[in-house]
Formats: C-alpha cells, sequence, structure tokens
C-alpha cells in the first residue's frame, strides 16, 4: 500500500467529478500534475494537495473556489476525517485512524516486501561502482561511491530490474604497465638506489 499513490487516485477520481459537474473531461485539463504529498507543517494534516492550484487556469476558476469544491467530495470519502482548504487553494487531508490502521497491518504483511514494485519488469541494469585504480589514492569520494552504488543497485532490484553488480579491476592496459615500471623505480629507491627523477609519464607517487 503506497498511501501517496493511493490518494492520487482518490484526488484525481474528485477532480473528475468535479470536472463532470463543469461539462469538462479530464483530458481537457491534464491531471499529471496534481500531486499528494505531505504538507509542510505537520500540524495541518497527514497528507496535501496541489490540485486545485493547478486546475484552476485551465478551468477558469479561481484556486480556492476549485478546491473548495475538490474538498467537499473529498470529504465524503470514508477514509478522510476532514478536507480543509489553506493558503491560496492546497487542500489538506486528515486521515481517519482506521486507515492508519490498515497501512501498518499491510506492512507487517508484507515484511521485507513492503513497497516492492515491479517497475523494472525484468529489465537488465549494470551498475559499476567503487572499481579499482591502482594509479592513484583511495580517498573518502571513493567510499561516497561505495555506499551509492550499493543503494542504487538494491533500490533497482527492489523495483523490478535485473541488476548486475560490476566490480572492475583496472589489472592490464597501459595505465598497469606505466604502474608496475613506476613501482619498479620506488623499489630500487627503497633499496638504496640513486633512481633520479622519476621520468615524465610514469607516476611519481608519494
Amino acid at each position: 500500500m503506497n498511501i501517496f499513490h493511493d490518494f492520487t487516485g482518490r484526488v484525481k477520481h474528485a477532480v473528475e467529478f468535479v470536472l463532470s459537474e463543469a461539462g469538462k473531461a479530464a483530458e481537457d485539463v491534464g491531471l499529471d500534475r496534481v500531486l499528494v504529498e505531505p504538507p509542510r507543517d505537520p500540524s495541518h494534516g497527514d497528507l496535501a494537495t496541489n490540485a486545485a492550484m493547478v486546475l484552476a487556469k485551465p478551468l477558469g476558476m479561481k484556486p480556492r473556489d476549485l478546491a473548495t469544491r475538490i474538498a467537499v467530495r473529498l470529504a465524503e470519502d470514508p477514509d478522510i476525517d476532514a478536507a480543509e482548504v489553506a493558503g491560496p487553494g492546497f487542500i489538506n487531508l486528515r486521515l481517519r485512524p482506521a486507515y492508519w490502521y490498515a497501512a501498518l497491518k499491510a506492512l507487517i504483511a508484507a515484511a521485507d516486501d513492503y513497497g516492492r514494485v515491479d517497475v523494472g519488469r525484468g529489465g537488465k541494469v549494470n551498475v559499476e561502482y567503487v572499481s579499482a585504480n591502482p594509479t592513484g589514492p583511495m580517498h573518502v569520494g571513493h567510499t561516497r561511491g561505495a555506499v551509492f552504488g550499493d543503494a542504487l543497485a538494491s533500490l533497482l532490484a527492489f523495483a523490478g530490474h535485473d541488476v548486475t553488480r560490476e566490480y572492475y579491476i583496472n589489472d592490464a592496459g597501459a595505465q598497469v604497465d606505466v604502474l608496475a615500471r613506476s613501482a619498479f623505480l620506488r623499489y630500487r629507491e627503497a633499496l638504496g638506489e640513486d633512481i633520479g627523477t622519476i621520468p615524465e609519464g610514469l607516476y611519481p607517487g608519494d
């Protein structure tokens, strides 16, 4: 149960009812801009919608007037305790306790699968992150890459993608050849040999 997705559908349904009363169709105004999200101030309610704000202009109405009509319709929903118009035309919703109890039961029943979706539909995604680059020092950015890459791969998998996590080991090619020759010079230096200035094109290191 996605509460925001659920109530976005309910708000759009209420809007469609108001539109039908005005002799309009949803296609005439476009409902894709209608959002349901937490209010900026939690004391204002559980959810807030911008429906009237984004639809008033195409309908030729004042936002608060449209919000009032939508709110009246939403107040009839058995899961909504109150639908209140605020500010220039936002609608704040307060949900009944029974709805939260049902949401909690759904969360417990779903356990580790709570929130899992299949928007990826098995599509293949390759996420390559952290991969070792032996030609430079490790720094905090590598740690960030590890955390970000792992979280992104897990999120994609949870959303239904077929994810391959790739840790690319850069142990071949021109860079590694240069690294080997650079390390060999430092090795000779560590044994007491005067190697002079590191030749241009090699990695001097610290």
